[in-house]
């Protein structure tokens, strides 16, 4: 079953009114954050331990949240985990450390929309073909990341975008063609390139 996401995305094509850059079917993106469920269950078994893979903590600010794909506020309880994102098996899998909520925050995240408080922050847009393997790999400064992204799928081979931390490289949202994923009732998009998430 697929996961549910506190999220939503409309059907496409979107005029200008949706996607600041008004792109076309080939190019408009939808963005997708962590599952709820993959996110709940590290909360589940988190400890303050620091030995475990589901670390307890409280937020220094700023903190990268894959839940709301908003930063945390100083103060908020938090749960860093080990993600590996969902990719078909290749030898471009990995898994990293992502931080999430401690508990559920509610907040909607619009899934046709480049994160608004991740704007400014450079990245690393990775590229992948329906193997799960890395077709192409750039770095943009954040001012514009809407065109960078069109630019990565102006290519018909890459399937997914995942956009990750420049410094330390870890997973920030994945980013699929906006069309397959309302063809194909979200999480069906593209069944190649998806598979069981593992946290760890």
């Amino acid at each position: 079953m697929a996961a549910q996401l506190n999220v939503r995305y409309p059907p496409v094509p979107c005029g200008e009114d949706a996607y600041s850059h008004s792109m076309d079917a080939k190019t408009a993106f939808v963005v997708v954050p962590i599952p709820a469920d993959v996110v709940e269950r590290a909360r589940s078994r988190s400890s303050a331990e620091s030995e475990g893979t589901a670390v307890s903590l409280t937020a220094k600010g700023g903190e990268p949240l894959r839940c709301c794909l908003r930063n945390a506020v100083r103060g908020d309880a938090l749960v860093l985990f080990n993600y590996e994102p969902l990719l078909p098996q290749s030898p471009y899998q990995e898994k990293g450390a992502v931080f999430a909520h401690a508990s559920p925050c509610h907040h909607q995240v619009d899934q046709t929309r480049y994160p608004p408080d991740w704007r400014g922050r450079p990245q690393v847009l990775r590229a992948y073909d329906r193997r799960g393997w890395i077709h192409a790999a750039n770095v943009h400064d954040g001012t514009s990341p809407e065109a960078a992204i069109r630019a990565a799928f102006e290519d018909s081979r890459v399937v997914e975008i995942h956009s990750r931390n420049v410094a330390y490289g870890c997973f920030m949202f994945s980013l699929r063609r906006a069309h397959d994923m309302a063809n194909n009732e979200g999480e069906r998009a593209d069944p190649v390139m998806l598979r069981s998430t593992r946290t760890y």
